[in-house]
């Protein structure tokens, strides 16, 4: 009988720990959606929530700024109205890699812009992901250009 209850013991939490990396994938995956789309109104708010306090971001021109030069960079940019955006970010061939409370999520990102006004860029980004009091937050991100991308 204890042998029994600790092998179906063993299987709950083996089950539960498949069910939980399934919902952090998805809730990467939704988070990383829902901060693209934020990203492509200028949503200061959108990156205040997906970038950590701590985080270190190498640019695609090899610059590195934190979370704070992020937003001082956004404020002081006019408003975006009603109008639509120059271009809407979105992201492709997105994998997810979960390590305990950290992730790296790595994924090309398109950048589309408004009809007529220029070309698709296209980027790999990599971006490490930690949980603190059950919030994920991204701590390190990489932003590397597809020179000619097809």
């Amino acid at each position: 009988m204890k042998k029994l209850a600790i092998t179906l013991v063993w299987i709950f939490l083996s089950i539960s720990s498949v069910v939980n990396a399934a919902s952090d994938e998805e809730l990467l995956t939704s988070m990383l959606n829902e901060f693209l789309a934020g990203a492509s109104v200028s949503d200061v708010a959108a990156h205040e929530r997906f970038w950590a306090d701590d985080l270190i971001y190498t640019s695609s021109s090899g610059l590195r700024f934190g979370k704070a030069d992020i937003l001082e960079g956004m404020k002081a940019e006019p408003e975006a109205g009603d109008e639509e955006p120059e271009v809407v970010y979105s992201a492709e061939d997105i994998q997810i890699q979960l390590h305990g409370d950290s992730a790296v999520v790595a994924f090309r990102l398109l950048g589309t812009p408004a009809a007529g006004s220029g070309e698709l860029m296209q980027f790999f980004n990599t971006g490490t992901f930690v949980k603190r009091n059950g919030q994920w937050q991204v701590v390190a991100w990489q932003a590397t250009i597809i020179p000619d991308a097809e």
